[in-house]
């Protein structure tokens, strides 16, 4: 395992996160998760990341239990703020109100006093970004919150908070975790430039495009039983924007590249995501050991030009680099 400075901070992180999105909590039991995260630590994983909201906040549950007896400095461990864990006006969103006692509760299903980093899972059009920012920076100061970030912003909502953040002294923003795969590039014209400027890291979902660069959905075939494609409540809504023949297609045209590189196409995604110098760490998910034993060895991986031309080639005008696909709920979730 390799690791890497998170943003200008000097908190390092793996270079490949253990996320617990879909699996824990829903699509695998709990006795399987925990033997997921066990393996994770065994090859070098150090970062988890999760949020409140997954599989109805049990997904915390079972990484909080997984984690249970190991020693708490050894790991980093990030969780979420926004999305709905209620039914309640208020059981959503980034108000004070909500962020301080989403934190609150995450500790505990979490078993531990601390936080490493805290994000904001959205962007909150029905709060005050002050009123947000400053809940986030109380919780630092208490304690209970090492570093901050957010996930899926844009470039001026990322700019509207550091601005706030500089000029009421606050603790700044040090981390971004979007979307990005070779198949969904929207961060690198506008929110990657901006990150680098200010010292935000990224901390990238979804690097194997949720299974399609896995090479493992065909062209014209039907997706393999108990597939994510397959899964209603695993992420089936999410990747059906991928699963068209000519996408298939082209990825299927990147096995032969992974093989030139002596790595598998789950490998290739992940280190395709890990030679942007602003990526600070690639998130995987699994749903059994041998997957994370897999996409560990995408760390260190470096690819040379003529691999990552050779990519671009294979995907063609396929990928997504429109920055206006970066989005939040408006009205909020």
């Amino acid at each position: 395992m390799e690791y890497r400075r998170l943003g200008s901070t000097g908190m390092y992180v793996s270079e490949i996160s253990y996320g617990n999105w879909i699996t824990h909590g829903s699509q695998v039991e709990a006795d399987a998760a925990i033997k997921c995260v066990k393996t994770a630590l065994d090859c070098g994983i150090t970062t988890f990341d999760t949020a409140d909201v997954y599989a109805g906040t049990r997904a915390e549950k079972v990484l909080g239990k997984a984690l249970k007896g190991v020693r708490r400095e050894s790991y980093e461990l990030f969780t979420k703020v926004y999305w709905p864990t209620g039914p309640g006006k208020n059981d959503r969103g980034l108000s004070r109100k909500h962020i301080i006692e989403s934190c609150n509760a995450s500790l505990k299903r979490l078993q531990t006093d601390h936080i490493d980093l805290y994000q904001m899972h959205r962007f909150d059009f029905e709060t005050p970004l002050e009123e947000s920012l400053n809940a986030f920076d109380d919780l630092i100061r208490a304690g209970k919150v090492h570093y901050i970030g957010f996930s899926e912003w844009t470039a001026s909502q990322i700019a509207a908070a550091l601005k706030i953040q500089d000029a009421k002294g606050y603790n700044r923003f040090v981390s971004s975790q979007p979307q990005y795969s070779a198949l969904w590039r929207v961060i690198e014209a506008e929110v990657v430039p901006l990150s680098q400027k200010e010292g935000i890291g990224q901390i990238v979902w979804s690097p194997m495009a949720q299974g399609v660069l896995t090479g493992k959905y065909l062209p014209g075939k039907k997706p393999p039983a108990g597939s994510r494609a397959t899964d209603k409540k695993g992420g089936a809504g999410m990747i059906s924007k991928w699963m068209k023949d000519d996408v298939l297609t082209a990825v299927q045209n990147l096995k032969p590249i992974a093989d030139q590189a002596g790595l598998t196409m789950s490998q290739l995604s992940v280190a395709w995501v890990l030679q942007n110098p602003n990526v600070s760490s690639a998130i995987v998910g699994a749903t059994k050991p041998s997957q994370v034993k897999e996409n560990v060895k995408a760390a260190g991986v470096k690819l040379d030009a003529e691999t990552m031309r050779a990519i671009d080639k294979a995907l063609g005008n396929l990928p997504e680099k429109d920055p206006a696909q970066n989005i939040s709920p408006n009205p909020r979730a």
